[in-house]
């Protein structure tokens, strides 16, 4: 059990039968009357951010999130199949669950699959990933004075926005958490 006094940020509990992430958390002591602990948490599951206060006595369960690296084998309409590399033990993963954590995300890849009492509620795919570009328009001379930059399609499928000098071919590296191009691999 954890109270609210010995809150940290990334912790996660139980409040009210969810599966909470503390993101900030602040002790007051007002003039008058009694201390409190002001808290937002993320709901894990669902993505909802609350914010509440707590007295500091108030005892929660710690929730114990199980991150574990996998290896993403193959798409089969709406099921993402991944596998254990230790013990090659298989596991399909709905695509409501995986969102769009998996469109830059190619097979082979390693990923890690957070769960929570044995059920999947979220893949964090590699931060960064190197792919090649599929589909791309080629860039016009002396259309560079703003920096621009045109769309292009990855062999995953997925649209990035990209310098006007990558061409069709070029393997390019991108941070999956924004989908934003860095630079060419």
């Amino acid at each position: 059990m954890v109270s609210a006094g010995d809150f940290r940020n990334g912790m996660t509990i139980e409040i009210e039968g969810k599966v909470c992430q503390i993101i900030e958390f602040q002790h007051v002591k007002p003039g008058k009357g009694a201390a409190f602990v002001r808290t937002k948490y993320k709901d894990i599951i669902n993505g909802g951010v609350v914010e509440k206060s707590f007295r500091p006595t108030e005892k929660f369960p710690a929730a114990r999130i199980d991150r574990k690296d996998m290896q993403y084998l193959y798409s089969d309409g709406d099921l993402f199949t991944f596998m254990d590399p230790e013990s090659y033990e298989q596991i399909s993963i709905n695509a409501e669950i995986a969102g769009d954590s998996m469109k830059f995300v190619k097979e082979n890849e390693t990923c890690k699959i957070n769960s929570y009492n044995g059920s999947v509620f979220a893949i964090e795919p590699p931060l960064f990933v190197e792919l090649e570009v599929t589909d791309t328009e080629p860039g016009f001379k002396g259309d560079t004075a703003t920096g621009a930059s045109k769309p292009a399609t990855v062999e995953t499928g997925a649209q990035v926005s990209v310098p006007l000098f990558v061409n069709q071919g070029d393997v390019i590296k991108i941070d999956t958490r924004t989908g934003e191009y860095l630079s060419r691999a």
